[in-house]
């Protein structure tokens, strides 16, 4: 087994601000035309485009709706999940209307002082298959929506006013899941001088690290004769550590090595960040100037003792997570994902993978800032089809230069500590896709010779015999916990990584009766229950995951499929509407926690107590009837209260994985009134209670933001978690009520989402029903700041109201 030995790094351009007078990064996010449909001549300068809609970018143009049985309605027969007979299909990448052919036009001046200089156009997504032209000129087009590219258009250029049109086409049939549509992430203008640095031409990496001193090494691509290269590291404070001048390039660049005295190192505990500030001079006169952030980290991958990190044996506690954030589509958004990492950091979770697709370049500066180790995934398909207008068309023309794309754009993030070329892909067998998964793997390596590389591979049996596993540097074994041993014994890398795991389904609040462990369970009105013993064909619960991460020291960790509901994919329902988002998630769609949050977070969250009960207990109509309570806790034991009568206690054992994880009183017969969980420590002392009632009749609305103070810059969102509650405060969890929004002020209504997987309520509208007592309302900022009120109202309840201060 190859051992990677890594210490690094992260280097990451902030790209919405100007490094100096030299370069000028210039974000196209306002002034932007859109129109769907295939226009002739809507690259021309001269196109008429003043009765198009006015967009800001990130966009995703299909968020909006509505949803629709027939656009994704297709028959198929799901080989990853075992299928081997088609049937009809709906809801499976949506039913948003992603398919067809949209343009973007946006307008730009160039001064005449910068039409002299050296101008990259970069893309950082664009869905899909985007035609670039400027001023009436084709400049290039790409393929993968998932990739970054960029073009320099210097020649193409001209002095004042400048015509952008961006050409996207989205087949139907090419995705597996809701894949948006549009520019979806950043566009940007880069202005420098001809004489510059590279872009993504720097790459940060430690190959020494010590208590007492970390070498950093600098290696920097830059045109311009006669020059020489200052490269200066700052710490997090902005103090000036240390700073190395270069005068020679090595081949095609400069190298440099740079000590940095007792260094702090990186992880998900403390995430440390340096600074490095790199000035290109020809003769004396600076020419460019880059800065970078960057982390110093150690990580290691070896037989028989895993994975370590700074020298600690550790395990990823990671999630899969589809790129759309629920209600606003795949339309990138900083707060919605720090939303997201920030729910996930409380949980424990200490890993994200990119599933499947290359990830923002917003998400991996925050994994980097919070603290969350990262799997950066590239492909969901290579030679051979899932989907017949998947990636599949473009692999061979494209798969190198996006690979390359993706290396060079998010090498340097200290929180990427493996990459994974592909997922689940029908290459696993035969010759051919040995093959292909060891040419992908070698482009990594001359790339990025720091980091090892994975596949999720399902089809285990084949890739024991053709020696497709045992060429990975990472086995990757999505589900298949019945082969892990054999996986380990066959496989010459000495560890297995769980690279997908669980795939249980549940909807938020929903409970079904008999509490069996089932799996495709279906039931009338298409949800899932909540009681987490629900799992597909192919995948399982997670408590038996639990068993092999924390029993198998070879088992290096896992990502659950998945930390949130994500649109489209929605097993065991794919056959039926009106379901068109996933059950799998761990939050659902607008990020509230599942019952199964806090399963997790009583196993990763090691510094916080966690103490949960479920079922909710209004069940009028069940009076008398066995209504099985679970608990989620830390603690090894606790005592059932049901009306102040004991129920007994239970101790977590051996019997089953369940009942090593959980806490479980099988027999408890439901009567309305006060349940009561407390939780003893290991010496058998009482520490910990928590209580739920029986809920009356819905009385109050109850608003709760997760920030009451915003940026007054038109992008950043409040999270408002919307509740009712009767007249003694105690929250109404069956309440379905139909509420409506009014923001007033500096802000305005965003978005609003409930978590129910078959609501077809649109998003953007300000009215919704409540599920399962709750649903959650975004409430944007505009560029001026002030204060912003939320009402939420709805027919026979006290309205709510909330104020959130906006400012800059």
């Amino acid at each position: 087994m190859k051992q990677f030995k890594i210490f690094l790094f992260i280097f990451f351009i902030t790209t919405q601000v100007s490094f100096s007078q030299v370069r000028v990064v210039r974000e196209l996010d306002s002034n932007w035309k859109f129109q769907k449909g295939d226009l002739e001549n809507a690259f021309q300068s001269n196109f008429k485009d003043s009765k198009w809609e006015s967009v800001t970018v990130p966009h995703d143009w299909a968020i909006y709706g509505p949803f629709d049985k027939e656009i994704d309605k297709q028959s198929v027969a799901i080989v990853q999940n075992g299928e081997k007979t088609a049937s009809e299909k709906t809801g499976r990448t949506g039913s948003l209307p992603h398919i067809g052919t949209a343009w973007y036009r946006n307008k730009f001046t160039i001064s005449a002082s910068e039409k002299g200089k050296k101008v990259i156009l970069l893309f950082e997504g664009a869905m899909s298959e985007p035609q670039i032209y400027l001023n009436g000129k084709k400049v290039g087009e790409w393929a993968y929506g998932y990739s970054y590219f960029y073009f320099d258009i210097t020649d193409f250029i001209s002095a004042g006013e400048n015509t952008l049109a961006v050409k996207l086409t989205n087949k139907e049939f090419a995705s597996r899941w809701y894949p948006g549509a549009g520019l979806y992430r950043k566009v940007s203008l880069i202005i420098k001088n001809k004489e510059s640095i590279d872009q993504w031409g720097t790459s940060i990496t430690t190959p020494f690290i010590s208590k007492e001193v970390a070498k950093v090494n600098v290696k920097t691509k830059a045109t311009g004769e006669n020059g020489y290269l200052v490269t200066t590291i700052f710490d997090a404070n902005g103090q000036k550590l240390s700073s190395d001048k270069a005068t020679t390039k090595f081949g095609n660049e400069f190298d440099q090595n740079i000590k940095v005295k007792n260094p702090k190192l990186w992880s998900p505990e403390t995430p440390y960040l340096y600074k490095a500030v790199s000035q290109w001079f020809v003769g004396d006169e600076l020419k460019d100037e880059v800065t970078s952030r960057f982390g110093i980290r150690d990580i290691k991958y070896e037989a028989n003792k895993g994975f370590s990190l700074n020298g600690e044996v550790r395990k990823f506690k990671g999630v899969c997570l589809h790129h759309d954030l629920g209600p606003l589509g795949t339309a990138i958004n900083v707060a919605a994902l720090r939303r997201q990492l920030t729910i996930l950091k409380d949980m424990g979770c200490n890993a994200i993978r990119s599933s499947h697709n290359m990830p923002s370049l917003e998400q991996l500066e925050l994994c980097d800032e919070m603290g969350f180790m990262f799997l950066a995934e590239s492909f969901d398909e290579w030679a051979k089809p899932k989907v017949k207008n998947g990636y599949n068309r473009f692999f061979e023309a494209y798969a190198e230069k996006d690979l390359v794309n993706l290396i060079h754009a998010t090498r340097n993030h200290p929180s990427i500590v493996m990459w994974s070329s592909g997922n689940e892909v029908p290459d696993q067998w035969g010759e051919a896709g040995v093959k292909r998964a060891k040419w992908l793997q070698e482009i990594f390596h001359r790339e990025d010779p720091t980091r090892p590389v994975t596949v999720g591979m399902d089809q285990v049996k084949a890739t024991m015999e053709s020696g497709f596993g045992a060429l990975l540097d990472v086995p990757g074994l999505n589900y298949r916990v019945h082969l892990y041993e054999e996986a380990f014994k066959k496989f010459p890398q000495g560890f297995i990584l769980g690279s997908e795991t669980a795939s249980t389904v549940s909807s938020r609040g929903i409970y079904k009766f008999p509490v069996v462990k089932e799996k495709n369970k279906q039931y009338p009105d298409f949800q899932s229950s909540s009681y987490d013993l629900e799992a597909c064909s192919w995948s399982n619960v997670p408590d038996e995951d639990f068993v092999l991460q924390d029993d198998k020291p070879w088992v290096i960790g896992e990502f659950v499929w998945t930390g949130f509901d994500y649109l489209g994919e929605p097993t065991p329902y794919d056959e039926k509407w009106p379901s068109r988002s996933s059950y799998f998630g761990i939050n659902d769609l607008a990020g509230l926690p599942k019952d199964r949050f806090y399963l997790y977070r009583s196993r990763w969250n090691t510094e916080k107590e966690t103490l949960h009960i479920l079922p909710h207990w209004n069940w009028e109509g069940r009076e008398g009837q066995v209504t099985p309570v679970f608990v989620y806790t830390n603690y090894d034991s606790a005592e059932l209260f049901v009306n102040g009568k004991s129920m007994g206690i239970q101790k977590k054992n051996n019997a089953t994985p369940q009942n090593r994880y959980r806490l479980m009183w099988m027999d408890v017969k439901y009567e309305p009134g006060t349940l009561k969980v407390v939780a003893f420590d290991k010496d058998g002392k009482a520490v910990a209670e928590e209580e739920i009632h029986t809920a009356g009749k819905a009385y109050k609305i109850v608003l709760d933001a997760d920030r009451k103070t915003i940026q007054a810059d038109g992008k950043d969102l409040s999270y408002v978690t919307v509740s009712v509650v009767d007249e003694k405060g105690i929250p109404c969890p069956t309440a379905t009520n139909q509420l409506q929004f009014k923001v007033k002020g500096k802000g305005v209504y965003r978005a609003a989402c409930n978590g129910d997987a078959t609501s077809l309520e649109q998003f953007h509208l300000p009215t919704m029903k409540l599920f399962s007592g709750k649903l959650v309302v975004l409430v944007q900022s505009l560029k001026e700041a002030g204060n912003i009120e939320l009402t939420v109202s709805g027919k026979g309840l006290k309205t709510g109201t909330l104020n959130i201060s906006s400012t800059k």
